[in-house]
């Protein structure tokens, strides 16, 4: 009986530091793919863990002790150790993820919030098209006539431009530019309806009438001064003009055909 009592005293200790010292093994299981750097905690024993780049994790517990699991991705939760959990070779843990829905988004369009009202960009600093910055960067510039000498110095760059012809082009390439803009201004300004039902101008030739009439200085004044009554003023009498030009265009067709 005194054997058996100290046995029991030698060993008694050992079997709750054993419990106490007992690892459980598991993996995260998640449809995310960053499964790195999950906390894993014991809330009963206050101690915790790491997952491994696949998931993996190490810690100690005991049975019933509460592990909670948690990352930025994912949704944290809790589980309580089971007696079973220790026997098996590994203990799966299923984590959702966390998608985090944004509000509904209104966007504003405040006409007076700009690069100048926000002083990005000084007041009535020039302003460049993408044909325009292109001739910039060409170097074009003015000569001093017969010695060909440039004003204002420049760039050898320019003088290659400018005998190459590039700049010539570059600025052909600024008025094309010019006009597709007031072409582009023109249809926000007016519907397509305006053209063919009160200009009457029939829906094929409405493109060409746009054609028309950015060739007109008057109009792309107008436009150029936001002034939309004079534009509309001006596009009647143009209308006009332009529709007798397709009759005689239709009836020379016509003739040539015969």
């Amino acid at each position: 009986m005194t054997k058996r009592l100290l046995l029991f005293v030698i060993f008694f200790p050992l079997v709750v530091l054993s419990q106490h010292d007992s690892i459980v093994k598991g993996k995260i299981v998640s449809e995310s793919s960053f499964l790195e750097g999950i906390h894993v905690l014991n809330l009963s024993k206050k101690n915790g863990a790491v997952t491994d780049s696949r998931g993996y994790f190490e810690i100690k517990a005991n049975t019933s002790d509460t592990l909670q699991f948690s990352a930025v991705n994912l949704k944290a939760i809790r589980y309580c150790i089971k007696k079973s959990d220790f026997s098996n070779d590994l203990l799966l843990i299923k984590m959702e993820s966390l998608i985090t829905e944004l509000e509904e988004v209104a966007i504003i369009n405040y006409k007076n919030i700009n690069a100048v009202a926000l002083g990005i960009v000084p007041a009535n600093q020039r302003t460049y098209t993408p044909a325009e910055r292109k001739l910039l960067a060409a170097g074009d510039f003015k000569w001093y006539s017969p010695l060909l000498i440039p004003l204002g110095g420049m760039s050898v760059d320019g003088l290659i431009n400018s005998i190459s012809g590039r700049t010539s082009m570059l600025k052909k390439e600024v008025l094309v530019e010019k006009k597709e803009m007031l072409q582009l201004k023109t249809t926000d300004y007016f519907e397509r309806d305006y053209f063919t039902k009160t200009l009457k101008i029939p829906e094929i030739y409405v493109d060409g009438f746009l054609f028309y009439i950015v060739e007109n200085e008057r109009y792309a004044k107008a436009m150029k001064e936001k002034n939309k009554d004079m534009a509309t003023f001006l596009l009647s009498g143009l209308a006009v003009e332009y529709l007798k030009l397709k009759e005689v265009e239709i009836s020379n067709t016509k003739l040539n055909e015969k």
